[in-house]
């Protein structure tokens, strides 16, 4: 079961409930594949709403190894998720949220204020 307070999310991944949380560990990871200095610099680089496949599949990755699984950004890539490539954006911004306090979009304490501000990784539009 998740706990949204611990930045946890659940999501549909290949047919199975699956588990996704960015620990400290996961946000280090990110912080070296995006060549990001610190957690603002990463911050900034989410809220810019515009996320690559690429990247959404190292975030993706990055929430399953916080959660415990074991898994290569290649297995993540093979992955099928409900909605499809949409799917998967809805899901980014949903980590993206639950890791820095977008829920708690009154806070200023910390990355939740500046996060809850940010604009999240949107699906392109139905066509």
């Amino acid at each position: 079961m998740t706990n949204r307070h611990r930045g946890e999310i659940s999501a549909e991944l290949d047919g199975r409930r699956r588990t996704l949380v960015l620990t400290l560990g996961a946000l280090a990871e990110l912080e070296d594949a995006f060549g990001a200095e610190d957690l603002v610099a990463l911050t900034g680089r989410f809220a810019g709403g515009r996320l690559s496949a690429r990247d959404a599949i190292r975030i993706v990755a990055a929430g399953l190894r916080g959660a415990g699984e074991s898994v290569a950004e290649e297995e993540v890539a093979r992955m099928t998720t409900p909605g499809g490539a949409a799917g998967f954006a809805r899901l980014v911004g949903e980590l993206i949220a639950a890791t820095f306090g977008a829920a708690d979009a009154g806070s200023d304490a910390g990355m939740g204020g500046e996060a809850a501000r940010a604009p999240l990784p949107q699906p392109p539009p139905a066509t």
